[in-house]
């Protein structure tokens, strides 16, 4: 019987180890909220823009004279609404990016608050 009640307790230190620091980032990242709050365009919106848009709305290519990989590019789409209609699938504008799956909430959020802020160029 001994052995039964040190065998538990091994298997629960195991269980909880497993669980422990090591896979508390992984955890907490999956489970966290997007944060939206001043968004930045070289920090934040620059990256999901290059990931998501550039293939077919850079310099070089400019799909339909849409320029992407520029901040005026960017600011022109933002001021005139398009950026923001055409990532949330906007009745009447062409679904974004073309062809692929909506971008994610928290990507639209991010680009969102920082229209909404004025588009700034930081």
């Amino acid at each position: 019987m001994k052995h039964a009640g040190a065998t538990i307790v091994i298997v629960a230190a195991i269980f909880w180890l497993s669980c422990s620091k090591s896979n508390e980032t992984e955890f907490n990242n999956n489970n966290n909220q997007c944060d939206t709050v001043n968004m930045k365009y070289a920090v934040n919106v620059q990256p999901i823009l290059q990931s998501n848009c550039y293939s077919c709305h850079s310099t070089a290519i400019a799909t339909h004279g849409v320029i992407l990989d520029t901040y005026s590019g960017v600011k022109q789409q933002a001021d005139n609404g398009n950026l923001l209609n055409v990532i949330n699938h906007a009745p009447g504008y062409p679904a974004m990016p073309y062809g692929l799956p909506k971008l994610s909430e928290c990507n639209i959020n991010i680009i969102t608050d920082w229209v909404r802020r004025g588009a700034p160029n930081n």
